[in-house]
């Protein structure tokens, strides 16, 4: 007996392999916005039931803080890898290097609001921390990255191109 449903699934034409992502920095952004940005929802939620407008301000101002920094690294990164591939890693190092001293820097001119609850500001922050850095992690692992520039393999029943490569291929 012959399937006859499997027919439509056979590919037709040449299979294409599949390349790097077009865009990790980008795509890691993202994913991490809409987490972070779903954890600042059920935060502030939380807050305004357990504290009062003050706790709110905190969670915002600590969690926003928190994606910005952050934010601002892949995004750099992200147009960084447009204009200059190579110089990437540095471009990554040197924003860090401004994360931490820019955040440092905000923290201290503000220095402490009035309106500012300093354990719900520390928790926002933490758990906008720990959630962004998860999320990096989890689509960074799930990123393509070339690692060998190596030509297109050539398709052996393509028979205008099989002339040109080496006996052994």
């Amino acid at each position: 007996m012959k399937d006859k449903g499997a027919q439509h699934s056979v590919a037709r034409g040449h299979l294409v392999a599949s390349g790097p992502t077009a865009s990790p920095s980008w795509n890691i952004l993202k994913r991490c916005l809409l987490v972070g940005g779903m954890a600042l929802v059920v935060m502030v939620v939380v807050a305004f039931f357990f504290t009062n407008l003050d706790g709110v301000l905190s969670v915002l101002f600590g969690s926003l803080l928190v994606m910005a920094f952050f934010g601002l690294s892949l995004l750099v990164g992200h147009l960084a890898s447009k204009k200059m591939p190579s110089a990437v890693m540095g471009v990554f190092v040197m924003t860090y290097f401004v994360k931490v001293v820019g955040f440092a820097a905000v923290l201290f001119a503000l220095g402490t609001p009035t309106w500012l609850n300093k354990p719900w500001f520390a928790a926002a922050a933490v758990v906008s921390v720990l959630l962004w850095q998860a999320t990096e992690v989890v689509i960074f692992s799930k990123q393509r990255f070339l690692f060998f520039d190596e030509p297109a393999a050539v398709d052996p029943q393509d028979k205008n191109d099989a002339k040109d490569l080496p006996h052994g291929e």
